[in-house]
């Protein structure tokens, strides 16, 4: 038993060691924005920009007359960022400067002088941030883009950051015609959506990489902390199963480990598209999730009664399941609207019977599960974003140097370590008995 309680003792401690880590990263940085914005080498592409609604691939020429179309601002104020992950430079998009509830393709141009740009190698740094999809043209050329624009409906992958470089025979003109043609999906619209959110910069190669890297920097550090918790997730999971804790407790915890993996490999990585994600991680993973911790804390306190207790969180997850997938805004919007107000009355039913779980759990074992009332409270404020904010008690994200890091993070964190104290506890109290 004490080679139990030393493993446990060993796992805290390599999960304090993860999450020290992991802040100390958030705090490292190879430059800063305000380095950046004072850099002469740089152009910030703030505009206006001339904008226009609807497509047509003559917008992309140089010589196309644009003088009657509207304007444009990304400027965006000194320390701003968006209120996800904390990329710099966020601005509102297009519904909130005169689209709302816009959605389809739009077009945005911007004549540059070239001549007076310094350096003699120039590069251009896409926008890291962009609702949803874009192309680039340089002087009516297709010169890059982000997403998939090869069928009727283009495909939307995570906007990551992106460097184009500039051939050296645009020195050679005045100037050059930027052009983005961007696509956004109706499942994406918002009060503040729509178009491209952060200004693209354009200047000399060298300091080109540099902001590119401090983009990439922004992007990992955003969620890193979906790695790094799926790694204490699964420590745990270790630990429980080597103590013999239960079975649905470790599936618990690697589906929620999944779950939470599954939006670094989506915004990292071009592996899943966004409806495959949604498919994984909406669809599938969730459901999996909320029955999986209903029945991890009913096994967790051997609740045998009432039996129809496991076919209730089977009905509920089966549910949920489809009302998550008939909620995808692929279908009607009538549709669409009914489905998703029906599953958020299937999560508040999950809510009830979590609460009643712990309820008659914590009963059963009177004061001694009061160090389990605390964990199980833990993971169900962060199993529940979107209650826990209607309650407008706790805020919903907060930013540790500048890196979004969500309520239910810091949650999910506290509870891993309150477990290892409900476990070291236990296995103490176990050793002394038997000594």
């Amino acid at each position: 038993m004490r080679k139990k309680l030393l493993l446990c003792y060993l796992m805290l401690a390599i999960t304090l060691l993860l999450i020290a880590c992991t802040f100390i990263y958030f705090s490292y940085s190879s430059t800063t924005e305000s380095l950046l914005r004072a850099d002469k080498n740089l152009t910030i592409l703030n505009g206006p920009w001339k904008f226009k609604t609807g497509d047509s691939i003559q917008y992309a020429e140089a010589d196309y007359d644009d003088s009657q179309w509207d304007t444009m601002n990304l400027a965006a104020p000194i320390g701003v960022h968006d209120d996800d992950v904390g990329l710099s430079g966020f601005v509102p998009g297009w519904a909130a400067k005169g689209y709302p509830n816009y959605s389809g393709y739009a077009w945005y141009r911007l004549k540059v002088s070239v001549d007076s740009l310094p350096g003699k190698s120039l590069a251009f740094a896409g926008p890291p941030a962009v609702d949803d999809v874009y192309q680039l043209f340089i002087d009516g050329a297709l010169t890059g883009s982000m997403g998939d624009f090869s069928g009727a409906v283009p495909k939307v992958y995570s906007i990551q950051p992106r460097m184009f470089l500039l051939p050296e025979g645009f020195k050679k003109g005045n100037h050059i015609v930027i052009a983005f043609r961007v696509w956004m999906s109706s499942a994406s619209r918002g009060v503040d959506a729509g178009g491209i959110r952060i200004a693209p910069t354009l200047g000399e190669k060298t300091h080109i990489e540099k902001k590119y890297r401090f983009q990439w920097e922004q992007t990992v550090k955003g969620y890193i902390v979906e790695v790094v918790w799926p790694l204490l997730f699964l420590l745990l999971a270790i630990t429980i199963y080597v103590l013999n804790r239960g079975r649905w407790f470790v599936t618990a915890l690697i589906l929620l480990g999944l779950m939470r993996l599954n939006q670094a490999v989506y915004f990292w990585f071009h592996i899943e598209n966004s409806s495959q994600a949604v498919i994984v991680g909406t669809v599938i993973l969730r459901p999996l999730v909320l029955g999986s911790w209903l029945m991890a804390w009913r096994e967790w306190f051997s609740l045998d009664k009432p039996k129809w207790l496991p076919k209730i969180i089977a009905v509920l997850t089966l549910l949920f399941m489809a009302a998550q997938l008939f909620g995808i805004s692929w279908v009607s919007h009538a549709a669409h609207v009914y489905f998703q107000t029906m599953a958020d009355y299937i999560r508040l039913l999950f809510l009830g019977v979590l609460l009643l779980i712990i309820f008659w759990g914590v009963r059963k074992e009177g004061g001694k599960g009061l160090l389990v009332l605390v964990a199980a409270l833990l993971m169900l404020i962060a199993l529940f974003p979107k209650e826990i904010s209607d309650l407008h008690i706790i805020p919903g994200i907060w930013f540790p140097y500048g890196v979004g890091v969500s309520r239910g993070q810091f949650f999910y964190v506290a509870f891993v370590i309150v477990m290892y104290g409900v476990l070291i506890r236990k296995n103490r109290i176990h050793c002394s008995s038997v000594g």
